[in-house]
């Protein structure tokens, strides 16, 4: 699987604009720390500042390069709210704690413009988030959402319905039928956000090594972790390697594998589009995703290119004729951009839960770890790393609404639960299509 992710990352529209990072270097040798950070990405880097913020000394380890993972290869869109619909958590902690996990959705999207200014992280960040539905039928079912939670969340106060008679004024595209505008949403260059966290981390004090994959942990008091060279004794670790974690490190946490399922997701980039015509397509210069549940979602880059997501894999195998099938879907979305080049082709993977809310918790009193965020990580995996330095620090009561969720494993076992998902996304899909 990891083979293929690498080939995947070779034509990545972000490793192409990527900022200059230094080079971390390789774990060596014997090291002591307060808190062992293992995961380089959005969730790791976030837990890193906030710790240092606190007064700890910290390392993060990564298995290969900053970013490398999830939080540099996705679509780079800003949401409100979690993956799994506010039902989901209303169910599993009542409707207070689900408010307290929407309200700390909405902290999670401040955070992120409250590091981009305060490290001044180059990361074109923009705001803006349109979400949108494909026909009557799901139309209804939007504007049925957006009335509750308006009501119980008072989401109104922050986002926008569009009705079918001025959807067009918001995106020039025959595909869509409503949608609403939230205004606290927005995109951002996710691979350059991460690097950005990876220098405000280092700024703060923390020491970064990059190809240092974790093979042992030895629980106590003290936590020894071992790398093929290194080592490492921390009182506290978060593990925040989500996917990779099982794939890379399997011996470490083989629990948390079982509740956790690898989604492949594919992205394409253009060539630059002219101005006025990004302009014209969507004016708000707004991330879209639209509401099926094998969903599509795009974005207009700082230099105008279109980056188109939507299509994904349940089996780990890259789509056949991936770029063409891409294109295809931009096409039907946007016919002005049918003569528009693809230049990059993408993709990679992303942790999924069972109900498709996030996995937090703890493995023993000092071990504590963040995964499952299923697909809408950008912002919450900012959250995910304050709330984990709070619990650190002797203040768990938010974290411990998270970890009160419970997850099942999916089922089947390693071998087979991969062939019942494929069996499920096909009934998904063909549900979306007959609306």
């Amino acid at each position: 699987m990891l083979a293929n992710d690498l080939k995947l990352t070779q034509h990545s529209y972000y490793v192409a604009s990527a900022n200059a990072q230094p080079d971390y270097p390789v774990l060596q040798g014997e090291m002591q720390a307060d808190v062992c950070v293992v995961g380089g990405g959005f969730a790791g880097l976030s837990a890193a500042i906030e710790l240092a913020d606190r007064g700890y000394s910290v390392v993060v380890v990564e298995a290969n390069t900053i970013g490398f993972g999830a939080s540099g290869r996705n679509g780079g869109q800003l949401i409100a709210g979690l993956a799994c619909e506010q039902a989901v958590i209303e169910s599993a902690l009542g409707f207070d704690a689900a408010k307290q996990v929407w309200n700390m959705s909405l902290e999670a999207l401040n955070l992120v413009r409250e590091r981009v200014q305060r490290f001044n992280i180059d990361c074109d960040l923009t705001d803006g988030f349109l979400g949108v539905s494909v026909n009557p039928k799901k139309g209804a079912s939007l504007r049925q959402w957006y009335d509750n939670m308006a009501t119980r969340y008072q989401y109104d106060a922050i986002a926008e319905w569009i009705a079918p008679q001025e959807i067009g004024r918001w995106i020039d595209s025959p595909r869509y039928f409503n949608g609403y505008y939230d205004k606290t949403g927005g995109h951002v260059h996710p691979l350059n956000y991460c690097l950005g966290l990876a220098k405000a981390a280092a700024s703060l004090g923390v020491r970064i090594f990059q190809h240092s994959a974790v093979t042992h942990m030895q629980q106590g008091e003290t936590v020894q972790l071992n790398t093929k060279i290194g080592s490492i004794k921390a009182q506290f670790v978060v593990l925040a390697g989500n996917m990779y974690l099982p794939e890379v490190s399997p011996q470490l946490a083989p629990s948390l594998g079982k509740r956790i399922m690898p989604v492949g997701t594919y992205i394409i980039g253009t060539e630059p589009i002219d101005a006025t015509i990004t302009k014209t397509l969507i004016p708000s210069n707004a991330a879209v995703c639209d509401t099926n549940f094998i969903l599509d979602y795009f974005r207009f880059s700082a230099d105008h290119r279109m980056i188109y997501g939507g299509r994904v894999s349940y089996s780990a195998l890259t789509p056949p004729n991936l770029t063409q099938s891409m294109q295809a879907r931009m096409v039907e979305t946007f016919p002005q951009l049918k003569s528009t080049p693809v230049q990059f082709t993408w993709g990679g993977f992303v942790d999924i839960t069972m109900s498709r809310a996030p996995d937090f918790g703890r493995l023993s009193p000092n071990v504590f770890y963040l995964q499952g965020f299923s697909g809408h990580g950008v912002a919450l995996t900012g959250l995910a790393g304050k709330l984990v330095a709070e619990a650190i620090s002797g203040q768990a009561e938010r974290f411990d609404i998270f970890s009160k969720i419970q997850h099942h494993v999916f089922p089947g076992g390693k071998l087979l639960r991969m062939p019942a998902l494929v069996l499920g996304m096909a009934w998904y899909k063909l549900r979306d299509a007959l609306g």
